[in-house]
Formats: C-alpha cells, structure tokens, sequence
C-alpha cells in the first residue's frame, strides 16, 4: 500500500512540475504524512520533505529541459534570485529539522489547498506585455529579486514546498516574464535548489537513505517520468485550461488530505458550533451586502467611495468570528468555506453585466484575488493571535479605517503629490497623513479596549503602528496593501506580548 500511495504521490508531483512549475512537496508531502505509516514517525514530515525534493532534482531538469528547447528561459534576469535562493534554502533545511513535525506537516497540508485556491482564482498568471522582461532590471525589481529570493529559499529549505509556486508569480507579475518563461526559468532554479536541500536533508538525517531508499528510487523515476510528459504537454495547450485543472487537482487533494489528517479533530460539537457561527457570519456579511447593493444602484455614490464601503464590509467581517465564538478551529472553518463559496459566486458572475456595474476593477479579477488575500490573511492573523485577539482585529484596523481615509482625504484635498519608482501612480501627502491620524485613533481605541496594555504603552504602539501602516499603504503595488499593511501591524503589535 505504501509503495502504490508513493507512486501516486510521486505521479501528482510531477505533473504539477510540469504543468506549472510547483515543487513536487506541494503534493507529495501531504500524502506521504497522512496516508504513509513510515512517515509517520518523529521525523516523519522531515523525512517526506527530502524524498520531495529529490524527486525534484530530476523532475525540474528534464522540465527545464522542455522550456529551453523552445527556448523559454531567460537566466539573465533571474539570476539575482537564483543565488539568494541556493544560498538561503539550506539555512531553510538545518532550521526545519529542529522544527516540531506538527507545524511542518500541518503547513504542508494547507499550503497545497492555498495553492489549489489561487489556481482557481486567477488560472493564468499575471503577465506584462511580451518583450518587457528583457529589459535591464529596475532598482525596484532587484529589491523584489532579494526579498523574494530570500523567503523562497529559505521556505524551500523549510517546508520543501511552494518555491515553485512563488517564483511563478514573482516572475510573471513583478519581473515581467511570460508564463511559459517564468515556469522554465523556476524549474531551472528548482533544480539547483532541489539538489542543495535534498543534500542537507540527507546529511542531517542520514536514515533517510538506509530506511527509505526503497520510496525514494520509486519517487524519483516516477515524478521525472511525469513531468517530461507534462511540460511537453504544457508547451502546446492554454494556459488556463492547465491552471483550471492544477487548480481543481490540488484544492481537492488538500482538503481531502486536511479532513483525513485531522478527523479526530473533527467531533459532532465542533461541526455544530461551525455551523452556527456560519450563519451569524453570512448574515453579517449579506445584510451589508445588500445594503451596499441598494446604495449602489439607487444613489450616485463615486466608485472610489463604493469600493472603501466594500473595505468596512470586509474589515470588519473579522469581528464575529473573533468575539461569536471560543473555538478557534470553528472560526477558521467559517472563514475558509466561505472564502471557497465566495470565489466560486464571484468566478460564475463575473463576467455578467450586473458585476461590472457593481464592481469597478482595475484590473482582471482584482476584487477576487484582492478578496482572497484579504480573507486568508484574517485567518492568519486569528490563528497566529488567538490567545492575544486585540493584535489581530488592532492590525486590521490599522489598514481598513486609515485606507478609507487616505482615499477620501486624497480625493478631495490633496494637493502636494508624491510619485516615484517605488510608488504606484500619484499619491498624495495629505492621504497619508490621514491614513496615519485614522490608524492611530483605531488601533488606539482596540488596544485601549480590547488589551491589557496601560495607556501610555498603548499610544506608543499606536503610534508606531500606525506609521508603519501608513508607510506600507505608500509603498505598496498592484492593490496588495490589503496585506502589508495588516501585515507590518501585526509585526509590530506582536512586540506588545513581550511586554
């Protein structure tokens, strides 16, 4: 049984390598760690971790094999990532092996749903028009190339997984490369990156070769196997008919694996107390809604102002499901089955006439991926502060209340414009200055209310963090503030545990 479940492992891997460019751990850890009793051990995950990567050596080759003999990878401008991520990928690998195997595991299992999610919200990776990647990298860029070069490295190091995913989306959306490119150029990559951590993995734990070797020569033919065929598959198809079914591939599988995983978990009470702090949630969310829907065809209200509207609906969405139950496991479960719902309306509706005079986009699926990343990162933050609930709901009212202002403030008063090469577009001084005056007041009033905190340490923190709201919501493109900017709260306000 243990060898058939390698093999499927092994088989899903490499089609996910070959499709799009995913490291095989995004899909055969998680099945090695539930469904693998010799994964199942002290250093289990760890384990399964090192037999994904090496099976990832071979695979990314003769992947990056494919794209290069049509001549889609383009090394010159990826190469500030490729030696941050070689270097900072076995720092990764020595760090995970002291890391407890519920946490390395457990990530596994929900990164291959987040990234399932993503699939099926945005099919076809952002691109920028053709020939734009081959111009010199900005400034801007080479601090994309370290920053992510560094994460990614290390988190390959880490986890074995999501390198792959990561490089796509920085190569396609912030350096420019096709998508046919970007997933040549991350195979490339991964196939050094591959090698190295396998390497570490080995030399730390030794008895992976002597006690799995058997799994291991299994799971490295079959993924090389599968992911020729599937980058040969790939270089001749649509991009979103591969993204559609990566997609529906790996949320399935994910989720699946998390049920199995943890159905002790699972009991009758937790499944009640879900299922009523669901409908408190919904009707939250639909009487708000379709309040915002009546304002929207009744009245001439500015879009800019009907879209921070839809910011209050979300921001705040984090209250019940913080204060409407004790249950941790119930408030994630509402929040990630509603987030699935949502995605699925939003992608059936979209392209009705109805939608776009509700919404108005920037850009294709903006309120979708926008939406996404929003909600997930609610879930983060609840799950990391629980027990400290005032640093999760201060760090989203640090970004939802001070956003709406800045636009407004910036609409209508600003006068002394700020643009540079780290700025999108044109802003304006006065919207910053009152995003920071309205984080201060909303983040003071949570801690004031909410924390154990004395005043005066409660103004500084306030202060501190609303600065640095302010500042991300300045600096940051492409409409992800909704995620630094909560983000970098919660770093700071993190520091208050200390205290």
């Amino acid at each position: 049984m243990d060898y058939i479940v390698v093999f499927l492992a092994s088989m899903l891997a490499g089609v996910g390598t070959g499709l799009v460019g995913l490291s095989a751990a995004t899909a055969m850890v998680p099945l090695l760690i539930v469904l693998c009793p010799a994964f199942g051990g002290e250093h289990g995950a760890y384990m399964a971790t090192a037999i994904a990567l090496a099976s990832d050596i071979l695979g990314s080759a003769v992947t990056s094999a494919v794209y290069a003999k049509n001549k889609k990878i383009d090394l010159k401008h990826g190469m500030v990532m490729l030696v941050c991520i070689i270097v900072m990928c076995t720092v990764g690998s020595v760090a995970a092996y002291f890391t407890h195997q519920q946490v390395l595991g457990g990530f596994s299992l929900f990164l291959c749903v987040a990234i399932g999610v993503r699939f099926l919200v945005s099919p076809s990776s952002k691109e920028r028009p053709e020939g734009e990647g081959a111009k010199k990298l900005t400034p801007s860029q080479i601090a994309v190339s370290l920053f992510f070069g560094i994460t990614i490295g290390f988190g390959t190091g880490f986890f074995g997984s999501g390198g792959g995913m990561m490089m796509l989306i920085v190569f396609t959306a912030m350096l420019g490369y096709d998508r046919k490119t970007a997933v040549g150029t991350s195979t490339f990559i991964m196939t050094f990156t591959a090698l190295i951590a396998s390497v570490s993995h080995i030399l730390i734990e030794p008895g992976i070769i002597f006690e799995c070797w058997d799994y291991l020569l299994i799971a490295i033919a079959t993924a090389t196997v599968f992911s020729l065929v599937s980058a040969q598959f790939a270089n001749k198809v649509n991009s979103t008919v591969v993204g559609y079914t990566t997609g529906l591939i790996l949320f399935f599988l994910g989720a699946a694996l998390v049920l199995i995983n943890y159905r002790e978990m699972l009991d009758m009470a937790l499944m009640a107390e879900s299922a009523r702090l669901f409908g408190i949630y919904v009707a939250y969310v639909v009487i708000f809604a379709a309040i915002l829907i009546v304002v929207r065809f009744t009245t001439n209200v500015p879009d800019y102002i009907f879209r921070k509207l839809l910011h209050v609906v979300a921001f705040t969405s984090i209250l019940p499901l913080a204060f409407c139950t004790q249950d941790l496991r119930a408030a994630l479960i509402t929040q990630g089955v509603f987030l699935v719902l949502v995605i699925i309306a939003l992608r059936i509706i979209e392209s009705l006439p109805f939608y776009k005079k509700l919404f108005v986009e920037k850009s294709k699926h903006e309120v979708m991926v926008s939406f996404s990343a929003f909600f997930v990162l609610i879930g983060v933050l609840l799950a990391i502060f629980w027990e400290h609930k005032y640093i999760a709901i201060g760090a989203i009212m640090a970004w939802g209340p001070g956003d709406a202002a800045a636009a407004i403030a910036g609409k209508n008063i600003g006068r002394h414009k700020v643009s540079g090469r780290f700025i999108e577009g044109v802003k304006s001084i006065e919207g910053t200055v009152a995003m920071a005056i309205t984080s201060f007041a909303f983040t003071l009033a949570t801690l004031l209310i909410l924390s154990p905190l004395a005043w005066y340490t409660a103004i500084a923190f306030s202060l501190l963090t609303a600065a640095a709201s302010a500042a991300a919501e300045l600096f940051t493109k492409y409409g992800f503030d909704t995620v630094t900017c909560p983000a970098v709260s919660a770093l700071i306000l993190s520091l208050t545990i200390l205290i």
